[in-house]
């Protein structure tokens, strides 16, 4: 068992989770014992905070917070976050009601955190990561969706849009909650390539992630869209700035160069960094078509 558990909060927002709140509960503290659970719940009309409300006064590894309305995900994170960090937790793990998140995975996340990951993500999408009951069709888009983002930003993860994290507490502190993207889910992606981009240590692990059995998920279709729409503006402003520091290399190298008689030699490493380039683009399109006829034959 990982021994940073005992300063370990779960974080599990709920709207409407009546069903499945007892079930989630019950396997963290069966899986983690020593683990803390705060339910941050939106004042669900269907009594989950009040429930929430008796688990909390019989077992003191949960606590409840209370907000006034369906504040979205992101709001009920952020509170989760503020919570925890007041009484100092040392790591902060966000994690579904619904039991798509596995509590008896929780550990793989954990333990990487005790061998010094700032972040980790629980992948669907690194070897050994799954889906379960999911149609073909909506992994299919999640596939790609997180093909692109990869793409797009260049982060070097497979699965940014994957809720299923553990944080260490030094890394929240240094995000400004106020400017995380509130177009659709896509904070989950922002968090990730912020801290990505300051330098901090971000893994995957492989997870399984299971359909909802109770309950109805609160995603829309618009969501795809807008998180999209917003990660393009990321990767254009991303590789901008990679071309300025690119073109600002390449003319140090140049200028080099000329003084050294040494020309052709600069012209040979630009060449090989654009083959470079096509050579991943090539790629993407490569994983892009295997991802289809992969589908087509389930």
């Amino acid at each position: 068992m990982s021994t940073i558990t005992f300063s370990t909060l779960v974080i599990i927002p709920t709207y409407n989770e009546i069903e499945n709140l007892p079930l989630i509960t019950g396997r963290v503290l069966e899986a983690t014992p020593d683990v803390r659970i705060l339910i941050v719940d939106d004042n669900s009309p269907d009594g989950t905070g009040d429930l929430a409300d008796k688990y909390a006064e019989s077992n003191d590894h949960i606590h409840v917070l209370h907000r006034e309305g369906k504040g979205g995900l992101l709001g009920a994170y952020i509170a989760g976050f503020k919570w925890g960090l007041e009484r100092d937790y040392e790591v902060l793990c966000e994690m579904d009601a619904d039991g798509s998140h596995a509590p008896e995975q929780l550990h793989l996340l954990l333990e990487q955190i005790d061998k010094g990951a700032d972040l980790v993500i629980g992948s669907r999408y690194v070897p050994g990561g799954e889906t379960v009951n999911w149609p073909a069709s909506r992994e299919y888009l999640s596939r790609l969706g997180n093909l692109y983002i990869s793409f797009a930003l260049g982060a070097g993860l497979s699965d940014m849009t994957a809720g299923y994290r553990a944080f260490r507490r030094s890394l929240l502190e240094s995000i400004d909650f106020d400017e995380l993207s509130k177009a659709g889910y896509i904070f989950q992606v922002d968090l990730a390539f912020r801290a990505v981009k300051e330098g901090f240590d971000v893994r995957e692990v492989p997870i399984t992630f299971t359909d909802r059995e109770f309950g109805e998920s609160k995603l829309d279709g618009s969501f795809v869209k807008d998180s999209l729409v917003e990660v393009s503006k990321w990767g254009l402003a991303h590789r901008a700035e990679q071309a300025k520091e690119l073109a600002s290399e390449v003319s140090r190298m140049a200028s080099h160069e000329l003084k050294d008689g040494k020309l052709q030699e600069g012209k040979k490493a630009v060449s090989v960094a654009s083959n470079n380039m096509k050579d991943f683009l090539g790629e993407v399109s490569r994983m892009a078509r295997h991802e289809w006829d992969s589908f087509k034959t389930k």
